[in-house]
């Protein structure tokens, strides 16, 4: 007699065959019995406190590893909570696949509890989104899933299981299972466009190479260096394209980089977008005659925004192997000792000497450059960084180097705040299970804290050792000390009087973690924070949150530029 199987069942099954292994979600009825069939698969399942923070987390497993995690959630206002980290990982390009429970289908159109249009709703973030017709069918879809994520451009899909498939039951004989689908096909540009490409580039005055966390994602690491380093052509790394090649690589201008897009004439665009990240490519903040080399997966990507002089269309791995073969074979390379070099070379020094000056000041509150300083000096080389925040995030982005690949997440191509305690959770449960010893530091705004900060429980939960450092200015992008405080509250009644930005002053946040079991520090002085830091770097059986007192005035350093470039379209 054939052996009946559970919705359940057939679901993890399914999962399990097409080799995910990771689960984030927020249980309820109707999906508690997926997670537990999950379980009982071999699928770890990670329980968090929100489904925006579940999606966040199940995203970055996708993009650290190539392959989908699974987000879990359940019907209505679940699923709705989730939507975020799919519109997030669809912007980022990220696979991952979100598992939704619905109403019960006898129940369509009532009022039931919880219903919604799932399916419909999901297909504005998503690559695919489908309800499976039968039980038989789930694992014909959970494959259709998986391979839409992983193949073409990355990005989210979603599952519909209703309630009433969950328990229910077929014969196990008339299930139809699919095999695991095979990794995405990688596919080289067209020879005639890399001979155009190269000709492009090898006519430069002032060559420059973009590098993307398309790069990252795509493995492109090693091909990356071989051109760099055969070619001599300065390289910029894109926020998450940081670490492909270490950032203190000699050919990296992370330091002069508005100089370097201003003054570029061709740009190689690797695994990067010209969006509002690099402004588009539009005047003035790039040449308003620049040539760009543009790779991409995705045909529709190329030339947008900005004519592509060359158009390679392919896996930037194999594309990148391409460029190689043909740089090897033309023998050229681009000289040292160029008046391009030279410029690049002056202003990274006179920025370093800028940054500095700000991070050797003893002032007391600390300024931004003075915690990254010491911060930097103390992390080690290998840690995975995950960073979040407005000033946070963009002076962290200089001054915490990463040396090793897909190393570095933050808000992405979205800007979305809230993903940083998500993708640590990730980022450490992941180190955890491949026994790295790496450790994952998690460098968070005061403000973006505030959106997953009780996430912090489920760190201490799975004791997961991630160290999170607040930059604490009392605000977002800014904030008022405490006796600033004390007189706005006597000016009336706070909803009126109180700025917008301005968030309580000297908030507790290390004392958040205190109350779950972790380590919790309040920081004020350079000594405190340095001694709090290696404290927790020895600690690898609980996480820990430094609470990092900063000067609520303290900003960037001037910049040649507005951070956010107005499009003109």
């Amino acid at each position: 007699m054939a052996e009946a199987v559970t919705g359940a069942q057939i679901i993890a099954e399914a999962l399990k065959s097409q080799n995910v292994e990771y689960m984030f979600g927020v249980v309820g009825v109707p999906v508690i019995e997926v997670a537990m069939a999950a379980q009982a698969a071999g699928i770890k399942y990670v329980g968090m406190r929100n489904e925006q923070a579940a999606c966040y987390a199940a995203s970055a497993i996708g993009y650290l590893t190539g392959h989908p995690a699974v987000c879990l959630v359940v019907s209505g206002p679940g699923l709705i909570h989730a939507l975020g980290g799919m519109a997030n990982a669809n912007m980022n390009c990220w696979p991952v696949i979100v598992l939704g429970g619905s109403s019960d289908q006898n129940q369509e159109t009532t009022g039931a509890f919880q219903e919604f249009p799932q399916v419909e709703a999901c297909r504005l973030y998503s690559k695919f989104s489908a309800r499976p017709s039968s039980l038989a069918m789930i694992p014909a879809v959970v494959e259709k899933a998986v391979r839409s994520s992983i193949y073409g451009r990355p990005g989210a899909c979603y599952i519909d299981i209703p309630g009433d498939m969950v328990n229910a039951k077929v014969d196990q004989t008339n299930v139809r299972f699919v095999s695991c689908c095979p990794p995405p096909p990688a596919s080289l540009a067209n020879s005639r466009e890399i001979s155009e490409a190269v000709g492009v580039l090898t006519q430069a005055q002032r060559p420059l190479i973009i590098i993307g966390k398309g790069a990252a994602y795509g493995r492109a690491e090693n091909e990356i260096k071989e051109l760099v380093e055969l070619s001599g052509i300065p390289f910029l790394p894109t926020p998450m394209g940081k670490g492909v090649l270490p950032d203190d690589h000699p050919n990296c201008v992370s330091a002069a980089r508005s100089r370097a897009l201003l003054q570029a004439d061709v740009v190689l665009l690797l695994g990067a977008r010209l969006n509002w990240i690099l402004h588009f490519g539009f005047p003035p903040r790039f040449s308003p005659n620049v040539k760009v080399i543009q790779v991409d997966v995705c045909a529709e990507e190329l030339s947008n925004n900005v004519r592509a002089a060359a158009a390679l269309l392919g896996d930037v791995r194999a594309v990148v192997g391409q460029l190689v073969e043909s740089l090897k074979s033309n023998r050229w390379r681009y000289q040292s000792d160029t008046d391009w070099w030279i410029t690049l070379r002056e202003k990274m020094a006179s920025n370093a000497q800028i940054s500095k000056a700000l991070a050797l000041r003893a002032t007391l509150p600390m300024n931004y450059y003075t915690a990254f300083h010491h911060i930097a000096e103390l992390l080690p080389k290998d840690c995975i960084i995950v960073s979040e925040g407005a000033n946070t995030m963009d002076i962290g982005r200089t001054m915490l180097l990463n040396h090793f690949p897909r190393h570095r997440l933050d808000a992405g191509t979205f800007g979305t705040m809230g993903v940083g305690p998500g993708f640590a959770i990730a980022a450490a449960v992941l180190e955890k299970a491949q026994e790295t010893g790496r450790r994952v530091v998690c460098v968070e705004g005061d403000s973006a804290f505030g959106f997953s900060g009780m996430e912090v429980e489920t760190m201490c939960r799975y004791k997961l050792p991630v160290i999170i450092i607040v930059i604490n200015n009392n605000g977002i992008y800014s904030g008022v000390d405490p006796e600033t405080w004390k007189q706005i509250e006597k000016m009336g009644d706070m909803t009126t009087v109180a700025p917008p930005v301005t968030l309580l002053p000297e908030a507790r946040y290390e004392q958040v973690m205190c109350a779950f079991g972790g380590c919790g520090y309040l920081v004020r002085t350079v000594e405190e924070l340095r001694s709090a830091l290696e404290q927790s770097l020895r600690d690898t059986a609980m996480p820990s949150l430094l609470n990092v007192l900063i000067d609520p005035a303290a900003d960037r350093k001037q910049q040649d530029f507005p951070w956010l470039t107005r499009s003109n379209l």
